[in-house]
């Protein structure tokens, strides 16, 4: 993109005017993407330095043409001022040698003033062409400038301009070389203002893969009504380009932001047994994807064609990781760990993929590990070798596991009760518990299917249980609690346990609250389909008193637990944090410039997530990955996600408070902080929680506030009304006519929005992720399947099960095949990478407040307030009062603390969806 100044002839006085017939910036965009070559067909002003003597110069048709000092930029050398743009580019850290010859290029190409045009473009229009006055220039130099980052480099471009010019709004930058560049900021001096920062860190695409060029505007934030009059219509024209026009397949060097339905999770092509249903839609509501625009495939028109690893999905190309974080996955996470060592695990154990036999089995994952087989293929593949080093300890092709937390402490806490209850409470799926409010309990779902609705547990059941309690008292005093997967579930187990090696029931389970302030299961209740022979195919299970009834017990809570495991991963991780961020981040590219405050506010919340669910399609819930081979229910996995997006999901209701509220787990009191008083006070995940979600409250409120102090301020908005208004039309159309949705009137309704969106991302998505190894890598605490239903004593397997509990037991969960694939997915799924930006560290917030000293403060006292809470939080964890964080072998409540360093520490609150 450039544009093009004629000096007027006008007469030379002691204060010389300049007059500009500028062309519109969005003339010259909309001009420029016909245009293939940007040499042959404009004139383009420059200055060049040529040693230590200044010359102007005019490229013209592609020649370089000596012209006076006083044609150059359209003005003469008196009352001008000169000005320097610093830019920093950003090179690789692991350089290919063709990549270091590039690097040379690029040297010898900004050289001689041939690689990068820079144009400044200012906030004040003139008043002749109504456009914003512009200057330009190369970026030039024959060695970049040393910098202390060895992969940091710096060129500069020098400017002459008229004192009138005005404070530059924007940059519009244009790459001539042949590859792409990596622009961590431009920084202009010479201006009254001091030095002007246009942080960006994107990157710039080669001309050869499109004539746009970009538009970098300064990091100050303003409401779409605020914008100077010199670059408005840049901001227009930037948000245009982002959307694209929903047509093609998208390209990787692009930013085109759009919507899609999942219908990119089968592949039809390759085998019918990986055909998948389209997910998004009236059959099948979801949240929306990003749009990739690829073909069909040949056996379904409705099914887009599949990219298949280690070729990338289309993602915009600034949400694609940076560096650090792809090394860290080639280093031995999620790409690597699926795309070379899953299939060597397969390869050594596909001859004997046997359940395991006995605890010893499994504790040797930890103690000693097992020898990969050396095949061919690892022989040739140095980068594996490598890898496989990298990613555990691996010495002569021995894999050997991290001691998960759950275990480290106490082998044998996960068979106890209490800890069964704890992690309903402060593992790693805390937010399924429900207070028990009504009895008898009865089930939603349409008799005529699904058989007589009411549940088996009865009131003489329940009471055996509540130490001389009516079941009416112990609802009365908030004592009765209930996990309940009964409704959810039950349409599926048919189907599921259809699949070979898969047996599921769904489950009710039933927790009584001791006047001890414990949690303790009390009830199991396992359903099956209904059939003519047992229209009531309910069983109850009740911890017993002696060995039989205590292994059977055993096996309803990992049955549960599978159910559990199962939600957790496709419902609460996958659907209510990774799917719903989505359409957020889509609409919020889409309407909010990068000037809008809102947008700078969410920026940092938006990182990475793009890019993870893209590979989280490709080889994690995509037909056949890693969710539907090693969880219940394999091929229906993402029909139970939207069914439960169809049942349960409502965006009021992700808002912590309310969904404590919804649950019954706390009840609305106005003397407490936020309202809402905890049921269970030593309830972790909503303890913290509160506490974060009141710290983000609290600043956003006051953000908002400063931006939006006026009346009318918030509906007057247009692009944050179009935000709003695409996210429930485009985002999530299949909802879109709800009665729940917030309205968008006032800046309190504004402030509850973003602070829902920011703790999903942030607090939400890190209390329900980072625990998945800590929790999840000892298999019989959470088996993710259950490959046999419990026997009944008429069964032929039961007296094998009398004789053999513990091989019963262990027979039922997942062989060693699907363990531990499932533990190194849960390993790389808790990994903290070394570039993590936690909430204490919102880079993009203090970047632009360097303007706004006010938004500064804001920032300022919500990093002190984490800084706070992390105290808090350790200090609770030394409160022996509360059982559910401290105690013999118990592992402190640490998912919710806001830092954490690299790797799995079950700790950490990051501002993105990263992992």
């Amino acid at each position: 993109m450039m544009f093009t100044a004629q000096p007027r002839s006008t007469p030379l006085s002691s204060e010389i005017q300049h007059v500009f017939t500028v062309r519109s910036p969005v003339e010259i965009m909309t001009t420029r993407r016909k245009i293939s070559s940007q040499i042959s067909r404009f004139k383009v002003k420059a200055v060049i330095q040529s040693g230590n003597e200044e010359k102007k110069k005019t490229v013209e048709s592609g020649k370089l043409v000596e012209k006076s000092g006083e044609e150059s930029n359209g003005f003469s050398g008196k009352g001008v001022r000169d000005v320097k743009a610093v830019i920093t580019l950003r090179k690789k850290m692991k350089e290919k040698i063709s990549e270091k010859i590039e690097d040379q290029w690029v040297s010898l190409m900004n050289g001689i003033g041939r690689g990068i045009l820079i144009q400044l473009i200012s906030q004040d229009i003139d008043p002749v062409t109504k456009s914003g006055k512009y200057a330009e220039s190369y970026v030039r130099g024959w060695f970049s400038k040393p910098s202390d980052h060895p992969y940091i480099v710096e060129y500069a471009a020098n400017f002459t301009v008229p004192h009138d010019f005005g404070c530059p709004g924007a940059i519009i930058i244009t790459n001539l070389l042949d590859k792409e560049i990596h622009l961590v900021q431009i920084v202009v001096h010479g201006f009254n203002e001091g030095p002007l920062f246009f942080s960006v860190n994107t990157w710039i695409h080669s001309q050869k893969d499109s004539p746009e060029s970009r538009i970098i505007f300064q990091n100050q934030a303003y409401l779409p009504s605020q914008t100077p009059p010199g670059i408005k219509d840049l901001r227009r024209e930037d948000l245009l380009s982002i959307r694209g026009n929903g047509k093609g397949e998208r390209k990787l060097h692009e930013r085109v932001y759009d919507y899609d339905v999942y219908n990119d999770l089968g592949n039809p092509d390759k085998s019918e047994d990986l055909a998948r249903p389209l997910i998004g839609g009236q059959e099948r509501p979801y949240p929306r994807r990003c749009r990739t625009g690829r073909g069909p495939t040949k056996k379904d028109p409705l099914a887009e064609r599949r990219i298949e690893k280690p070729h990338p999905v289309y993602v915009p190309r600034d949400e694609t990781f940076e560096e650090i974080k792809q090394n860290t996955f080639s280093a031995g996470r999620l790409k690597a760990l699926l795309h070379n060592l899953v299939p060597l695990i397969a390869a050594t154990l596909s001859s004997s993929d046997i359940p395991f036999t006995n605890f010893t089995d499994i504790d040797k994952l930890y103690n000693d590990g097992f020898v990969l087989n050396d095949d061919k293929d690892l022989k040739k593949n140095k980068f594996l070798s490598d890898t496989l080093d990298k990613v555990f300890s691996v010495s002569k092709r021995l894999l050997k596991y991290e001691i998960p937390a759950i275990i480290k402490r106490d082998r044998f806490a996960w068979l106890r009760d209490n800890e069964f209850s704890r992690q309903a409470l402060a593992g790693v799926n805390p937010v399924n518990i429900e207070l028990l409010r009504e009895f008898p309990i009865v089930s939603k779902l349409d008799p005529a299917v699904y058989g007589p609705p009411d549940s088996a547990v009865t009131r003489d059941l329940i009471e055996q249980e509540l130490n001389g309690l009516s079941v009416e008292k112990a609802i009365e005093e908030k004592r009765l609690f209930i996990l309940d997967y009964h409704d959810m579930l039950l349409p599926f187990i048919g189907k599921m346990n259809s699949l070979l090696g898969r047996k599921a029931y769904a489950s009710r389970t039933l927790f009584f609250y001791t006047s001890r302030g414990v949690l303790k299961p009390i009830i199991i209740e396992l359903s099956l389909p209904p059939t003519p022979s047992s229209p009531r195919n309910k069983r109850i299970f009740s911890h017993g008193h002696d060995a039989t009834n205590h292994w059977i017990w055993n096996l309803a809570k990992a049955h549960v637990c599978s159910n559990d495991a199962g939600i957790h991963q496709l419902v609460n991780h996958w659907l209510r944090t990774h799917a719903c961020m989505e359409p957020y981040i889509i609409a919020t590219h889409r309407h909010l410039s990068s000037m809008h405050p809102i947008y700078k506010l969410l920026h940092p919340h938006m990182r990475y997530t793009l890019e993870i669910n893209a590979l989280a399609r490709q080889s994690l819930i995509n037909g056949g990955g890693v969710i539907e081979a090693c969880f219940s229910p394999g091929k229906y996995s993402m029909e139970i996600s939207s069914a439960a997006y169809k049942s349960m999901w409502q965006f009021d209701m992700e808002a912590l408070p309310a969904d404590l509220i919804r649950r019954g787990m706390a009840v609305e009191d106005p003397s407490m902080p936020l309202g809402v008083k905890l049921v269970i006070e030593d309830y972790p995940y909503a303890a913290d929680g509160l506490l974060i979600w009141s710290a983000i409250k609290e600043y956003v409120e006051s953000y908002v506030e400063h931006y939006y102090s006026e009346p009318n301020s918030v509906t007057s908005d247009v692009e944050l009304q179009g935000w709003w208004n695409e996210i429930k039309n485009k985002g999530h159309p299949d909802k879109k006519n709800e009665p729940w949705w917030p309205k968008l009137v006032t800046k309190e309704d504004l402030s509850g929005i973003l602070t829902t969106m920011i703790w999903i991302a942030s607090g939400q998505h890190a209390a329900i992720n980072f625990g998945q190894y800590p929790f999840g890598g000892y298999v019989p605490n959470r088996p993710t399947l259950m490959r046999k239903l419990i026997p009944h004593e008429d069964d032929p397997s039961y007296e094998n099960f009398i004789l053999h509990p513990e091989y019963t037991f262990l027979a039922s969960l997942p062989t060693q095949l699907q363990a531990t694939k499932v533990m190194a997915v849960q390993d790389t799924l808790s990994t903290h990478s070394a570039d993590e930006e936690y909430m204490c560290q919102l880079h993009e917030i203090q970047r632009f407040s360097i303007y706004d000293h006010e938004v500064l403060k804001v920032f300022e006292r919500f990093s002190a307030k984490l800084k706070e809470i992390e105290n808090t939080i350790n200090q609770r964890n030394k409160d022996i009062r509360l059982k559910n964080r401290s105690g013999a072998g118990v592992p402190p409540y640490e998912l919710l603390l806001p830092t954490s360093g690299p790797g799995v520490t079950c700790r950490g609150i990051p501002n993105s969806i990263s992992i």
